[in-house]
């Protein structure tokens, strides 16, 4: 049978990114940051390291880590929703590198 009209290529590229995805928890919460929390958020503040459902957040200035610790309860409850698990248990909001260790 025919395909009557091409593929989507936002829904080919979604199938790739998930396959390509390494299976671990930093990977989930990195792949659902900026819905959960936004565009603006996740713009000065990025999901670095994971450790026993802990999840460290490097935030660009003292300012936003502040905010998230104060956000960290309804956060971490909407991350897991959109994991569908309950693996999240707290956020650490550090100040300073994102991305690997480098300085922004």
């Amino acid at each position: 049978m025919r395909r009557r009209a091409p593929r989507s290529l936002g829904d080919a590229l979604g199938r790739l990114q998930s396959s390509l995805a390494p299976p671990t928890l930093l990977a989930e919460v990195q792949r659902v940051w900026p819905a959960v929390v936004g565009e603006a958020i996740a713009r000065e503040a990025a999901p670095v390291s994971e450790r026993g459902g802990t999840v460290t957040v490097s935030c660009r200035a003292a300012v936003w880590a502040q905010e998230l610790d104060l956000m960290a309860p309804m956060v971490v409850a909407r991350v897991n929703g959109a994991i569908g698990r309950e693996a999240v248990r707290r956020l650490r909001c550090v100040t300073g590198t994102r991305g690997g260790g480098r300085k922004r």
